[in-house]
């Protein structure tokens, strides 16, 4: 198929109005709208990003929540927490802090 028959078919496929104005809506919905695809597809990629980020808090929630009930259980599990955490003492005691490089 050469050039002039392609011409041929294509042209009143390119001057019909119908076509024109088709094509001209899908450029204003794909690029200018309000709520075009391109934000659209935007909108969608951040809102995965936030139900991720809700996921990992809600786990951190939840472990936050198991470490609060062990330590509220006894008062020897918050003793310990306090004094890893805080470094937290008795009165005679000595706390030597040792970092790891």
């Amino acid at each position: 198929m050469n050039w002039s028959n392609f011409k041929k078919y294509i042209q009143p496929i390119v001057s019909n109005k119908f076509f024109i104005a088709t094509l001209i809506f899908i450029i204003y919905i794909t690029a200018f709208d309000q709520n075009s695809l391109i934000d659209r597809y935007q909108l969608s990629k951040r809102i995965k990003q936030l139900e991720n980020q809700k996921e990992h808090y809600i786990k951190e929630i939840d472990q936050n929540n198991r470490k609060m009930e062990e330590l509220q259980s006894s008062d020897d599990n918050l003793e310990k927490f306090a004094r890893e955490e805080y470094l937290m003492k008795k009165k005679d005691e000595v706390i030597f802090v040792v970092e790891e490089e």
